[in-house]
């Protein structure tokens, strides 16, 4: 009797240990749930504060880099079993390499050829901070910089940099190492096309050959006239070697640059330290305007020459002002030989 009266009492202690063990599931279970729940938000805030992971295997990088702005996305080179490591965020930093001179020497020309490689990022415009814009400092010259990978060369032109006295100690102070390309061609070649330049401008001014001396009776040279001034390369020079070593200073030869312009630009590319890219399958001489242009560029259907500014017709000049000149730069020009180490062949 006694059995059969506890029977309900361990039954309904049973029921009771099996409610609380469901309960003390089901606590379980929503404590876990939330916990998970907070876990995925976190991931999911993550994710949209951060810039999107891309796999490199699934995009060209050339073309990637130009139609993304950077900052905005950061490729994942664990992806692609070829990754090189570099960091494929754009930035805007100081330059690597500066093409300082000389106006009219051809370095609008150099630059656009230049700006084939993949590998440079170069300012189209000429900023003149050295000379002009000094006093604004590094902050602002380097938000006029484009956007480069790491790995990528900045460069600008700005020609005016070879001739003025205060630039050599300037460039130093932003960096020891810097890489210098200077164009040069004959001088009085040079000067005549700079002449002809400022008489685009101001037709009115006096003739070349008035302004080319001092006093035309006696043949002395006006060597401060700027068209003529520019062309005396070895005192420039001299300025720059006090503060960079030759190592750090590449010339580029303004005539070859218009008979060979792929050989020039792979000295560049070399001096650089650039896989040689840009070759003769890039140009085309356009007898028009006697200079190289470069051929269809991709994604055009046209070829791509320097606009009317260049190339321009120059004036006759007298044949003993000529000779008068050739007199005059002789000393400087070999003195310059000597100097950069190379021969320009200037008669």
């Amino acid at each position: 009797m006694a059995t059969f009266t506890n029977a309900p009492l361990d039954l309904r202690r049973l029921l009771q240990k099996l409610v609380i063990m469901f309960s003390f599931s089901i606590i379980c279970v929503s404590i876990l749930y939330f916990l998970l729940g907070c876990c995925e938000s976190d991931l999911v805030d993550v994710s949209q504060n951060s810039p999107p992971r891309l796999p490199l295997g699934w995009y060209n990088k050339t073309v990637l880099r130009e139609i993304l702005p950077a900052p905005e996305y950061v490729a994942d080179d664990s992806v692609d079993g070829n990754s090189s490591g570099k960091d494929w965020t754009a930035t805007r930093r100081l330059p690597d390499a500066l093409i300082i001179g000389v106006k009219k020497g051809g370095t609008r020309a150099l630059l656009e050829f230049l700006r084939l490689h993949p590998d440079i990022r170069a300012l189209g415009s000429e900023p003149h901070f050295f000379d002009r814009h000094y006093m604004r400092g590094l902050g602002w010259y380097r938000s006029m910089m484009p956007k480069a990978l790491n790995g990528q060369i900045v460069m600008e032109k700005t020609p005016r940099y070879f001739v003025t006295p205060e630039t050599p100690v300037r460039i130093h102070a932003m960096s020891r190492d810097i890489k210098l390309i200077v164009v040069v061609r004959d001088p009085i070649t040079r000067a005549i096309s700079d002449y002809t330049q400022i008489i685009s401008k101001t037709p009115d001014i006096p003739s070349f050959e008035s302004l080319t001396f001092k006093n035309r009776s006696t043949g002395q040279i006006d060597s401060l006239w700027s068209p003529l001034y520019i062309g005396l390369y070895a005192r420039h020079l001299e300025r720059w070697l006090a503060y960079f070593p030759l190592s750090q200073i590449h010339f580029v030869h303004g005539e070859r640059l218009i008979s060979d312009p792929a050989g020039e630009l792979g000295r560049v590319q070399d001096f650089l330290g650039l896989q040689r890219i840009i070759t003769d399958k890039h140009f085309y001489f356009n007898k028009t305007k006697g200079f190289p242009c470069l051929k269809k560029p991709e994604g055009s259907s046209k070829p791509h020459c320097l606009g009317k500014t260049k190339g321009r017709t120059h004036p006759k000049i007298n044949p003993e002002v000529i000779q008068k000149l050739r007199e005059f730069y002789q000393p400087h020009n070999l003195k310059f030989y000597q100097m950069a180490g190379m021969d320009f062949g200037w008669q």
